[in-house]
């Protein structure tokens, strides 16, 4: 009676350890999972920011074209609006920060 005791306290060990492995394995397997969204999540932001780059370069030559065609009025006209943006721009960070 004795044999089949020990023989059950060590399969409960056994078990238990068993249990803790299995554990652990889920753990990293959930880690693994945040770790591939997260590289999923930088590869759209690395898309998203060439694409804009893209858009901002296309801007800046059509801007340029405009300038070289355009008369002095046009040129003053965009330089105005750019001055504004970034003085509204300027006042809303600060009131923001504060």
């Amino acid at each position: 009676m004795s044999d089949a005791y020990e023989r059950e306290r060590q399969n409960d060990s056994r078990l238990n350890e068993l249990s803790a492995k299995v554990s652990a394995l889920r753990g990293v397997t959930v880690d693994i999972y945040d770790n591939a969204r997260n590289h999923s999540v930088i590869d759209n932001s690395n898309e998203v920011f060439s694409s804009f780059g893209t858009s901002l370069k296309n801007s800046a030559g059509r801007l340029g074209r405009m300038a070289s065609s355009g008369s002095k009025v046009q040129i003053f006209k965009t330089a105005g609006i750019i001055f504004v943006a970034v003085v509204l721009l300027w006042w809303i960070w600060g009131l923001v920060v504060r």
